[in-house]
């Protein structure tokens, strides 16, 4: 790509762990920029992300901001974790200086078709089989976005015209001012409400991924949700529908009601982008689901144990309760739980665990202090303090047939570098069994 950035400052707000912030960082020392990484956490929080940077011409700032570096710059790179509301990127804006996050970059570098995917929940399956869907009519598809791959890592892959299929999460869709040539959103919930003023806040967010279509563009909507169904009055795009209503799953290696909406989405966009119809029907056969969501890890004596780690808010636990009870209707259910609260309502949630007889284990947090004050009457329940001993206590009092299923109604920064570490510590601890 040219070096459009040679000789800029450049400032990454927010390295993190995830990897977006060293993709970032990377991309812009291949510009040849002067390149400045700060963020809240410390040197020694932040080890692994710097390892990946050593050796390049990279300063920091770190375990906290300094203002003298959001005046000086050409260009801010906010992280999406860093809200808009913070204040140094007011300052950075009184001062006319460039905010811009890494999604937003790709939308006005690579000139890609996109076809970006949001959604409270199902927008890593959708978006995970747009792609499976797409790949073997389309040479040069890419997939990226919320689903761990940094769209630094495609500017130098990607030319003008290629396909990108982008899940995009409400922290990624604020700010904007531009939307993918073909939206899709499978539904909305009560999510993040630890970060927005409340539940119309977060909507707005999510509106962005087809405000700024026009009449060329097209956006896909989910025609059961009755929210995401009132956005067809808004769109200046061309809008299609798509229900789960009719949608079978017999044939597929992913279960559970909750999929029968992403199914119909992703079926929906592939023939709109003339995909045969047979061609969609064997895809479909092959198509394995998402890493860490319903995901299984391993049978131990007779149990097995699914990582459904991404399922962050009541309703996605709620719904894997029900996808596990229908597809495993002897078994009991161990439930392993809690974390950060996010503001959500865990009622409809632990209404479930009772009347399916879910067997709770909660990890430390204040979100299980939350699910706990449901559960006050409730006798199958006990509290760990780590995931290893989560697992043991599941595999004690499990007996064969029985399921244990890490799905967390929470969020993971207070023991876990992020929902994926608190997977794999899940898959580790099992794995240790055997």
């Amino acid at each position: 790509m040219e070096q459009i950035y040679k000789g800029k400052k450049i400032v990454i707000m927010g390295l993190g762990l995830h990897g977006g912030g060293v993709a970032a960082a990377r991309f812009f020392c291949s510009q040849e920029s002067d390149v400045l990484v700060t963020d809240l956490k410390t040197e020694d929080q932040l080890a692994d992300s710097i390892k990946k940077l050593a050796g390049l011409p990279i300063k920091y700032t770190l375990g906290g901001h300094k203002e003298e570096d959001f005046l000086t710059a050409d260009l801010i790179v906010k992280n999406p974790d860093v809200p808009w509301s913070s204040p140094y990127i007011e300052i950075s804006k009184k001062h006319n200086i460039e905010v811009q996050t890494d999604i937003s970059l790709f939308f006005k570098l690579s000139g890609a078709f996109i076809i970006g995917v949001t959604g409270t929940k199902g927008k890593t399956t959708t978006a995970s089989l747009i792609y499976h869907l797409l790949k073997e009519k389309f040479e040069n598809l890419f997939l990226a976005g919320n689903n761990g791959v940094s769209t630094f890592e495609l500017l130098d892959k990607v030319r003008a015209g290629d396909k990108v299929v982008l899940e995009l999460s409400s922290f990624e869709l604020e700010g904007l001012d531009v939307s993918p040539n073909i939206a899709v959103v499978t539904n909305i919930m009560q999510d993040h409400l630890n970060r927005y003023s409340g539940m119309q806040d977060y909507i707005e967010a999510k509106k962005n991924i087809f405000k700024f279509q026009n009449f060329g563009d097209t956006l896909f909507l989910n025609e059961d949700d009755s929210i995401v169904r009132q956005f067809s009055g808004e769109a200046k795009s061309k809008v299609i529908f798509f229900s789960g209503s009719k949608i079978d799953l017999s044939e597929m290696k992913i279960f559970g009601d909750h999929n029968k909406a992403n199914v119909a989405a992703a079926v929906a966009v592939a023939k709109f982008m003339e995909v045969g119809n047979s061609d969609i029907e064997k895809s479909l056969k092959t198509f394995n689901g998402p890493a860490a969501r319903q995901e299984f890890v391993a049978e131990v004596s007779g149990v097995k144990y699914f990582n459904d780690t991404t399922a962050t808010i009541p309703e996605a636990v709620v719904a894997a309760i029900d996808a596990f009870s229908s597809r495993f209707p002897a078994a009991k259910i161990f439930l392993i739980c809690g974390g950060v609260y996010k503001g959500v309502d865990y009622l409809e949630m632990t209404g479930r665990i009772k009347e399916k007889s879910v067997f709770v284990i909660l990890l430390p947090g204040n979100a299980s202090e939350k699910i706990e004050e449901h559960l006050s009457d409730y006798e199958d329940m006990v509290e760990v303090s780590s995931m290893q001993e989560a697992v043991k206590t599941a595999s004690e009092l499990a007996k064969a047939g029985d399921l244990v299923v890490l799905s967390p109604a929470a969020s993971s920064f207070n023991m876990f570098k992020n929902e994926f570490d608190r997977g794999n510590e899940f898959i580790k601890s099992v794995k240790s069994l055997e």
